[in-house]
């Protein structure tokens, strides 16, 4: 995984009606990762995709895939989500019980394994757990739909984060963030330290190839 600054367009955005298009078309424009938000009714008041979609989705693109499982007892599903294709998972720790194990199994299976923060769940949840995850996914919205706003008060939690980072020596751990994200605040949330930045709406809606243009612009623009 690179460590310069990646753009994860989210696909729940994507018209399904042409999915496999709009994903070559992101890829060809520059996009970084393949989001895909998990819901499953229960973690979150939405149902959305699962395994069927992505091993078919896989088939089209070897971009990264970066799912985001906001589902309950995520232990029982991350191996069958690997073995469709998907290279990174995170999950929440409210939705299990041993967040330790889960991160352990996701790793053993080959891929990244990351802690999802909510933007009521405080950064010093991740104290016990820092020094064994991949990436940190601080949501800037209530996950469970696409299309909100971007809260602000969430990006605090970046420089939070980072301190802890320092802390416990693991300055190596990436920050993503998700919800909210546009041409308009990229900029000054990449300034603050982000590493990924997942966009649903910014990205499909309207022309692709430019939405992903501009917004790579302004993830490196100062």
């Amino acid at each position: 995984m690179r460590t310069e600054k990646l753009l994860a367009p989210s696909i729940l955005s994507a018209d399904f009606s042409k999915l496999g298009e709009e994903i070559k078309i992101a890829e060809e424009a520059g996009a970084d990762i393949i989001h895909l938000d998990i819901m499953d009714g229960r973690y979150v008041p939405n149902i959305t995709f699962g395994i069927p979609v992505i091993e078919k989705i896989r088939k089209i693109t070897d971009l990264p895939f970066d799912a985001h499982l906001m589902i309950v007892e995520p232990e029982k599903y991350v191996e069958d989500f690997i073995k469709a294709g998907v290279n990174m998972i995170s999950f929440h720790m409210d939705a299990t019980i041993h967040s330790h194990r889960l991160v352990d199994k996701i790793k053993k299976l080959g891929a990244k394994a990351g802690i999802v923060l909510n933007p009521a769940t405080p950064v010093s949840t991740l104290e016990e757990i820092i020094h064994y995850i991949d990436y940190v996914l601080i949501m800037s919205v209530n996950p469970g739909f696409g299309g909100q706003k971007f809260i602000p008060e969430t990006l605090k939690k970046v420089s939070k984060l980072k301190k802890l980072m320092k802390e416990t020596n693991r300055e190596d751990v990436l920050i993503e963030i998700d919800g909210g994200i546009n041409v308009d605040n990229i900029n000054a949330i990449s300034k603050e330290g982000v590493n990924i930045f997942v966009s649903g709406s910014a990205v499909f809606k309207g022309n692709i190839k430019e939405n992903i243009k501009k917004l790579k612009e302004g993830m490196y623009v100062f």
